[in-house]
């Protein structure tokens, strides 16, 4: 008995360590077909925006000026109420984000209008749908409060994508158009970013 007892101890040491390296095979195969998952969801997500981009028809250079500056400062006082009432500190430093980044695509569709023959000046002038949004917004705090904000977010980001791959391939204004098309992916990144953040907060 003595001479088979080591021999049981290896069979079982060899045994745990199968079991472990089955285990984590298997942790790497889940974590891989998650990583995959994710991928295909980013690039389904990606052909439904531009799908939708493409149904829509491209707007005037005067149309698209003014909708993009309606987009900008909706985005700008959305995310300031954000700074004081969200909950999550990364729903705070995503609004922090969207000041600067709408601060910026401001200054950028206001100097290609400006450079337009005739010069086009934008009007930012809230819609009535952005002012009830931020009516609503302006009553919530905490977690109530960043639900709303990012849904908004998300819904906001996808009209705004939408806008500028649509000036972008067929915009008539030269200047309009390059900018069109540097926003864009700035856009998307937000959308992503807002997404994210939408499936942490409507849990």
């Amino acid at each position: 008995m003595t001479r088979l007892t080591p021999m049981f101890l290896i069979a079982g040491l060899t045994l745990a360590a199968c079991n472990q390296a089955t285990e984590r095979r298997a942790e790497n195969k889940a974590e891989s077909a998650a990583a995959t998952a994710e991928a295909v969801g980013d690039r389904i997500e990606n052909a439904a925006d531009n799908a939708v981009g493409a149904m829509k028809p491209t707007p005037s250079a005067q149309d698209f000026v003014n909708r993009a500056a309606k987009s900008d400062a909706f985005e700008i006082a959305a995310a300031k109420l954000a700074a004081a009432q969200a909950a999550s500190p990364e729903v705070k430093a995503f609004a922090e984000q969207m000041v600067k980044a709408h601060t910026d695509s401001t200054a950028k569709v206001k100097a290609a209008a400006g450079r337009a023959n005739p010069a086009i000046r934008p009007d930012p002038a809230l819609t009535a749908d952005q002012r009830e949004d931020l009516a609503q917004l302006r009553k919530l705090t905490g977690a109530k409060f960043d639900e709303e904000y990012v849904d908004g977010q998300v819904d906001a980001h996808e009209d705004a994508l939408a806008l500028m791959r649509s000036y972008a391939s067929g915009g008539t204004d030269a200047a309009l158009k390059t900018v069109a098309s540097q926003i864009a992916p700035v856009v998307e990144g937000h959308l992503k970013m807002a997404r994210e953040l939408e499936a942490k907060t409507d849990r």
